[in-house]
C-alpha cells in the first residue's frame, strides 16, 4: 500500500540525486511529498513555481522533479497527491514536463492532460546556464486544473 509523507527539500533532493536518470536536485520548492511503500521511501515529488515566466502567475505550480525507485504505481500516486495538495492550497493549475521519449502513462492515469509540445531543446539567451541542465530534446507539458467548480460539483459548498 502506498502512502504520502511530507518531505523536506533536502531529503527529497537526496533521493533525486541518488535515483533520477537525467536531472539534478532543485534549489527551491513550495512543498515536497514522499511516497512510502511498506515503510520505505519509494519516490518523491518536488513542487515549486513554474520555470516558465509565462506560467508563473501566482496561481500555477509545477512538479519540478518526480523520481521513484521503480515501485509500481508510485509515479501516478505522487502526481495525484501533488495535484490534490495544490488544489487544497488554492492554486488553479499544476503543470509538469516530460521528455518526448517518455509515455506519460502515469500522468494520464492520475487525470492529467497533455497540453502539447512545449519549449525548445535547450536554454537560449542571457539566462542560458553554463552547462546543460537536462537532455537536449523536446518536452511535452502536462497539466491539471484545480478550479473551484470541481470542488463544488460534489455539493460541498
Amino acid at each position: 500500500m502506498l502512502t504520502v509523507k511530507p518531505m523536506s527539500l533536502a531529503d527529497a533532493n537526496r533521493f533525486v540525486a541518488e535515483h533520477h536518470r537525467h536531472h539534478k536536485p532543485v534549489r527551491g520548492h513550495k512543498f515536497s511529498l514522499g511516497c512510502m511503500a511498506n515503510s520505505h521511501l519509494a519516490g518523491v515529488a518536488i513542487v515549486g513555481r513554474p520555470v516558465s515566466r509565462y506560467l508563473d502567475d501566482g496561481l500555477t505550480l509545477e512538479v519540478n522533479r518526480l523520481c521513484t525507485d521503480g515501485t509500481k504505481n508510485a509515479c501516478s500516486f505522487l502526481y495525484g497527491a501533488a495535484a490534490r495538495a495544490a488544489k487544497v492550497l488554492g492554486y488553479h493549475r499544476i503543470v509538469t514536463y516530460i521528455l518526448d521519449t517518455e509515455s506519460g502513462v502515469s500522468l494520464r492515469a492520475s487525470g492529467w492532460r497533455c497540453a502539447g509540445l512545449a519549449g525548445g531543446r535547450e536554454w537560449t539567451g542571457k539566462r542560458r546556464p553554463p552547462e546543460p541542465l537536462y537532455p537536449a530534446q523536446m518536452k511535452y507539458r502536462y497539466e491539471k486544473t484545480c478550479h473551484r467548480k470541481e470542488i463544488c460539483k460534489h455539493g460541498n459548498d
